[in-house]
């Protein structure tokens, strides 16, 4: 849960690495967050206004943390733009944010350390 409260305080923070437990941590909470948004919806009758206004307020905090995490991997974080190609932006989105902390690079200091 930390882990989700600090990206959400580092709202719009694009600059710097984040490593894979924060970014992996961030998107379990978030999904953790949804699945239960969208059971009080069912139960309430709500049709996605609970969830739609979740993923809106989430959406720069996601962008910012998936940003750091390719900077973590010694990319920019306009590669995101490649998840926008189907299913194979997706696969190669996630091979990207799987990998491993480059050392010191242009962006920063290895955060691991």
């Amino acid at each position: 849960m930390e882990w989700f409260l600090k990206v959400v305080k580092n709202y719009a923070g694009f600059e710097g690495r984040a490593r894979r437990k924060e970014y992996w941590m961030f998107i379990l909470f978030y999904l953790i967050f949804d699945v239960i948004l969208a059971v009080i919806e069912n139960v309430l009758g709500l049709n996605n206004i609970l969830t739609g206004l979740y993923g809106l307020a989430l959406l720069l905090p996601s962008l910012a943390v998936t940003a750091r995490r390719l900077h973590d991997t010694g990319r920019s974080g306009w590669m995101q733009l490649i998840g926008l190609i189907p299913l194979v932006g997706w696969i190669i989105m996630l091979v990207f944010l799987c990998q491993d902390s480059q050392g010191d690079n242009r962006f920063g200091e290895n955060p691991k350390y």
